[in-house]
């Protein structure tokens, strides 16, 4: 880590709220390593408790609507074709084509070298393109590729991109090295919204989940995302709430809303809306947006759908008869 870096926001650099942490490598080890400890017990029994919350059916409704509002519509495969990308931005557009009142995605997410093509058939629709970039999901790879592969997303039109930290350096303690990467996708980024994959399921524990995201606040990500997808475990809701709880105080320090993206192992309509239970109580309602929170799903749409049928219509709606992965 040089002492030239600047943190990609004002209120994270070196003339901001957190301008002594980020000043030198020391400085930023001493930062993160002075963050309070999570209560383990405490996080967990909280989630045990978030899970059997009950809500009412007007407000489920609600609830599923805005669920699917925050999806990021996924497909990271080496087999995806333009064609499933076009089919994919379709069904972001209109989820359930049977109840056009059913809101949009948030983005669709795919690999840079298809970003062209979602750009292209989402057009005039308002739901984002996303790329995963730098070097996903491994990081392996050297800076410039990393860098290179962010601007072949950003030149295809892709608003939003996905990284992912160096798993390697992070668990070693080179914080300086994550920061530096974090900061240069950042300005490679431009105007696109940069969420940083902390790949969870490969840190030590929630104490390293709440460094990694406060070195990732502190770099300049717009939002923090558990994982690839590609790890288990992925996005659990412990691990949600201790990130929810990192975007809260940097705002209540700063003055800025930061975001949060619960990707992998969310699959049921159950488990979305103990999610947004988590959100409102632990950072707040102002975080029950798409801008603030996100989804990062390829199956979880179908699920919502199907039960917001059952809302409406009283009988639960298979598989076989209803959109979704």
């Amino acid at each position: 880590m040089t002492t030239t870096v600047t943190a990609g926001r004002t209120a994270g650099g070196r003339e901001g709220a957190f301008a002594d942490a980020v000043r030198d490598e020391a400085s930023l080890r001493r930062f993160l390593h002075g963050l309070p400890g999570v209560d383990h017990v405490g996080v967990e029994r909280r989630a045990a408790t978030l899970a059997t919350r009950s809500i009412k059916k007007e407000s489920k409704l609600q609830a599923l609507d805005m669920a699917v509002s925050m999806i990021d519509l996924t497909t990271l495969e080496g087999a995806d074709t333009p064609g499933k990308v076009r089919s994919l931005c379709a069904q972001a557009r209109r989820p359930d084509p049977d109840h056009p009142d059913v809101p949009s995605v948030a983005a669709v997410c795919v690999y840079p070298d298809l970003a062209g093509v979602a750009v292209e058939a989402l057009k005039g629709s308002g739901v984002a393109v996303a790329a995963v970039a730098t070097a996903f999901p491994s990081g392996r790879s050297s800076r410039a590729v990393k860098l290179a592969d962010t601007a072949l997303a950003v030149e295809a039109g892709a608003t939003e991109i996905d990284m992912v930290i160096d798993r390697g350096a992070f668990l070693t303690g080179r914080y300086g090295a994550v920061f530096d990467e974090i900061v240069a996708v950042k300005e490679a980024c431009g105007s696109a919204h940069l969420k940083v994959i902390l790949e969870t399921g490969e840190l030590a524990g929630y104490d390293d989940v709440r460094r990694a995201s406060w070195l990732a606040l502190l770099a300049g990500a717009d939002v923090i995302k558990t994982s690839t997808g590609k790890v288990s475990p992925a996005a659990t809701l412990p691990v949600v709430q201790v990130m929810l709880q990192a975007v809260r105080d940097w705002h209540r320090a700063t003055g800025e809303h930061r975001g949060v993206k619960a990707a992998g192992g969310i699959r049921t309509a159950k488990d979305a809306i103990r999610h947004l239970v988590a959100v409102n109580e632990v950072a707040g309602p102002a975080w029950l947006t798409p801008e603030l929170f996100r989804f990062g799903a390829s199956s979880l749409l179908g699920d919502l759908l199907r039960q917001r049928r059952t809302q409406l219509e009283g009988h639960y709606t298979d598989r076989d008869h209803i959109g979704g992965a």
